[in-house]
This record gives structure tokens, sequence and C-alpha cells, in this order.
């Protein structure tokens, strides 16, 4: 009876944890990078404790203001920037300032006989016919998006409650982080070694994918943008931007977006600056990750490329935008969980 009893119980706790995460789940984004976040923070948190002990609100406050001054302003800054240089670009490409028709023909100038048939081939390339099949796609996207102004009107606000919602959590997260990972830790069914390993995994797991994968990625993204900007190159900031995205894609990564660009410049006349972007891409840029990353992840948790490249497009695809860090996370916890199990069933055959 008792056994039926505690079956019950437990089913009615697995229905009721569920029906709490459907209510929660539009705000599962506000709720993810607030945990994100207060991990990231916990340290700096700690030490502002240290220095006003007792004060666990007017810490947990500061250190929320820190996050928004150092995180979400410039986040803010990026991608108002990204959307003007985006536009900019466009309307060069539109109005032929850019093209890609007399770099071409130099290079089929350039090039030896036996390339001759590639170079006619990217030569026959109708540029004027491509920009004008891209306007027609463009325009009526934006006629499209300015008949929904009053959605993108609703989506501006909910994500207005998102942020604010975000800061919300993140305080409480900071201020009572230390009780809630002991009521988690002592929650789950497991053995208290295994809780333990499991919460410090995910902990160092959280620290490895933001240190190891997305701040790497914004470091090479900045040092692209920079090159971009110091040689006069159009629209360095969102050159940048995809630099520091496609750096998660191994050997190649954002080789994707400099060399072809050197090429472009040294195609087109610009040897010097073609030169430059080539020789920075490859001994700076190129080589950052391997210099930046064991200096930032440390003692976290490390995955081999090609698991945290199929994380990434699996985590994209799955949960949108969010995907970004949830395929890795998820990664590292899935590999974390095995090695715990490896090693405890390791130990059991040891005593026998």
């Amino acid at each position: 009876m008792r056994t039926s009893e505690d079956r019950s119980f437990l089913a009615l706790l697995a229905a009721i944890t569920v029906a709490f995460g459907w209510v929660l789940w539009p705000f599962s984004g506000a709720l993810l990078w607030a945990t994100l976040l207060a991990i990231i923070f916990a340290p700096l948190y700690r030490r502002f404790l240290e220095t006003l002990p007792g004060k666990r609100n007017l810490v947990a406050f500061s250190t929320v203001v820190v996050v928004v001054v150092i995180v979400l302003i410039p986040v803010a800054i990026v991608i108002a920037s990204l959307i003007d240089q985006g536009g900019e670009l466009y309307q060069r490409v539109q109005s032929g300032e850019i093209s890609f028709a007399h770099p071409l023909q130099q290079l089929k100038s350039a090039l030896p006989d036996w390339a001759a048939p590639m170079a006619d081939r990217l030569a026959s390339i109708d540029f004027s016919a491509l920009k004008e099949r891209l306007s027609g796609l463009l325009v009526p996207a934006g006629q499209q998006l300015a008949g929904h102004a009053i959605n993108i009107g609703q989506l501006t606000l909910e994500f207005v409650a998102s942020l604010l919602v975000m800061l919300y959590l993140l305080f409480f997260l900071l201020r009572d982080g230390d009780e809630l990972n002991a009521r988690i830790r002592d929650a789950l069914p497991l053995r208290a070694s295994h809780s333990a390993e499991i919460l410090t995994a995910f902990t160092l797991a959280v620290r490895g994918t933001i240190k190891g994968i997305i701040l790497v990625a914004l470091i090479q993204g900045a040092l692209g943008g920079v090159i971009f900007w110091l040689l006069g190159l159009t629209a360095p900031l969102l050159a940048g931007a995809l630099m520091a995205l496609l750096s998660l894609l191994p050997v190649l990564g954002s080789a994707l977006v400099w060399f072809p660009a050197g090429l472009y410049l040294l195609v087109a006349g610009s040897v010097t600056k073609g030169i430059i972007l080539l020789a920075f891409g490859t001994f700076v840029i190129g080589l950052a990750d391997n210099f930046l990353r064991p200096i930032l992840v440390g003692q976290s948790i490390r995955m081999p490329s090609y698991i945290v490249l199929l994380a990434t497009l699996g985590g994209l695809a799955a949960f949108g935008a969010n995907g970004f860090v949830i395929g890795p996370l998820v990664a590292a916890m899935f590999l974390t969980a095995w090695q715990v199990y490896v090693r405890s069933k390791e130990q059991q055959e040891a005593r026998k």
C-alpha cells in the first residue's frame, strides 16, 4: 500500500512539475539567460559580498547593474550598428558602388590559359540580374514587414518584458544562488556524490561554453572587425559579426569571411590591403583560438570541435537563437553524465 501511495505521489509530482514548466515556458529564454548570467557573475557577486558583508540585496542589485552596463548595453549598441551597416551595405551594392564584375575581369586576365574555362564561367555571371532578383525578394519582404508594424510592436513589448523578467530573476538567483544550489542537490534523486558532481559539471559547462566558445568567437569577431575598420573596408562591424558566428565551424571558421575578402582586394588592385588582411587573418585571427581557448577555459569541460559544431547547429534548429548556448550545454552535460556513470561502474567493479 505504501508503495502504491509513493508511486501515486511521484506521478502527481511529475504532473505538477510538467504543468509548472508549461506555465513558465513563455519565459524560458529569460530563465535560461538569467541562470547563465548568474553562474557567470556569481564570483563577482561573492567578491562584492566580501566587501559589503550581510548586504545581499545591495550586492545583488550592484551585480545586476554591472551586467547591464558591461553586457546588455554593448549588445544593444552592436545590434543597432549591425542593422545600420547591413542597410548601408545593401544600398552600396544596389547603387553599384560595390561590384564584383570588374575584379572578375581582372582575375580572368591574370589567370593562366588552363584556368580560362573557369574564368569564363565566372565572368559570364550576370550580376545585374542577381541584384534585381535580390531586390525582388527584399522589397516585398520590406513591404510585408511594414504591413505588420503592430506585430513588430508586440514583439518589442514581449522582448522588453522578457528582459525585465530576466533581470528580476537574475537578482534573486545571485542573492539566493547558494541556497537554491543546496536545495537542488538535496532534491535530485541521485547519490550525494553524483548530485554534487553533476551540479559542479553544469557550472563548469556554463563557464566553459561562455568563455571557451562564445567569448573566443567574440574576440575573433572583434579582431576581424578591427582589421576591416583599419583597412577602410565596408561594414566592418557586420564582417566581425559574421566572423564571430562562423568561428564555431572547425578548420575554416572565420576564414570564410576574411579569406575571400583578402582575395577580392588582391584581384581588385588593393594588393597591400589584401596582403595585410590575409596575413592578419592567418597569424592573428586564425591562431587566436589556439592561444585563447586554453587560457579562458582552464579547468572547464572541454569538447572536441566537431561535437561543439553539431551541438550548436542542432541547438539552433531545435531551440532557435537560444540553442546557440543550449546545444553545447546539453552536449557538455551528456559527456559529463556518461563520465560519471563510467567512473561509478569502474569503482564498483574495483570493489568486487
